[in-house]
């Protein structure tokens, strides 16, 4: 069966929000989050495994979707309902052959050409980005804009699409019209911590009456 992403895909942050990723989760799904992204970048092995443990108890415990970023082995090791990779991350191929065909799969591309590359890889997903820019990654590739959007769209086809990059209040419709099925968000929702339920809440209501 096809994935069915949410119109809002969270993905938590430590240094934004102040709060662990167990606790982000808390907030974004009392918002109405239903599909959540684990990204770590600053903490050690050991580390990363015990707040990865703690965010996936609350998070099934909640009947949340967790998706561990890049790393393919703490996805396994607590039980995450998936990883999401990136270009320079583990092969797709290496990664599902440990994960299983139930496990879901995304992957990042930055691109048309990598777009296009990605359709023979065994992913339930394709994440497409910077669509503006934005400065929750210092890392990113060119600002593709809705037109480039709009060109991955034709290239995928039916395979679930997430847009991610400087993705707000405002441009929210206009990122889900232009045909990506879901938006990835971070700093929209977690820039005021204590904010995090009632942006949630507000972003879906929003896309969800588009």
């Amino acid at each position: 069966m096809a994935l069915r992403l949410p119109r809002v895909y969270p993905i938590t942050d430590i240094s934004l929000s102040g709060l662990s990723h167990a606790e982000q989760i808390q907030e974004l799904a009392s918002g109405g989050a239903t599909f959540i992204q684990l990204r770590e970048k600053q903490k050690s092995a050991k580390e990363f495994y015990a707040e990865a443990r703690a965010a996936v108890r609350v998070a099934h415990q909640l009947g949340i979707k967790l998706i561990i970023n890049d790393r393919v082995d703490i996805a396994m090791a607590v039980g995450a309902d998936g990883v999401h990779l990136g270009q320079d991350d583990m092969p797709v191929v290496v990664a599902r052959e440990l994960l299983g065909p139930a496990s879901i799969i995304g992957f990042s591309t930055h691109n048309a050409s990598q777009a296009l590359a990605a359709l023979s890889l065994p992913i339930d997903y394709l994440a497409i980005g910077p669509v503006f820019a934005t400065n929750s990654k210092a890392d990113t590739a060119d600002v593709l804009g809705l037109s480039g959007l709009a060109e991955v769209r034709d290239i995928v086809q039916t395979l679930p699409l997430v847009a991610i990059g400087g993705i707000n209040d405002s441009n929210a419709s206009a990122v889900v019209g232009t045909g990506a099925d879901s938006i990835a968000v971070i700093s929209c929702l977690l820039n005021d911590p204590s904010q995090i339920k009632a942006s949630t809440q507000k972003l879906l209501t929003h896309l969800n009456s588009t």
